[in-house]
């Protein structure tokens, strides 16, 4: 999912948000926001590597679901993701409150390039959908 979301390629982040979330989480326990949250930890699990995960990171005006900053060695090869988790909502209301929280502008001497990516999952129509969008700082 990492490398997904570098790429832009929204369409493979929920895809295998989706195969994580099917394959890691209790049929009991779906659909709640936690599981969603334990889902993306378990499909980001190759990011430790190469960033520092925070999650509920204080963050502008709040607080955001989700910030991977990249390790120092890696901050020119790899951006930084701001990620903001909805359940039964919508992708551009989390990109709306990215920006509007002003999320990014906490981690802007971390890095280089940061993402913005919104992931939300839909209990009617189970299904995930992500939008991901480069930040112009």
């Amino acid at each position: 999912s990492c490398a997904s979301s570098i790429s832009g390629n929204t369409e493979k982040v929920a895809e295998l948000i989706e195969l994580a979330h099917d394959t890691y989480t209790s049929i009991l326990k779906y659909n709640d926001e936690n599981s969603l949250s334990c889902v993306l930890t378990m499909a980001y699990f190759t990011a430790p590597a190469y960033h520092t995960i925070i999650r509920e990171m204080p963050a502008g005006k709040g607080f955001a679901d989700f910030v991977f900053i990249p390790k120092s060695e890696y901050k020119k090869d790899y951006p930084a993701l701001v990620v903001e988790l909805k359940w039964n909502q919508n992708t551009e209301t989390a990109l709306e409150q990215i920006r509007n929280k002003k999320y990014p502008s906490s981690i802007l001497e971390y890095t280089g390039d940061i993402l913005l990516v919104a992931i939300n999952y839909d209990k009617k129509s189970k299904e995930h959908v992500c939008l991901i969008e480069k930040y112009d700082k």
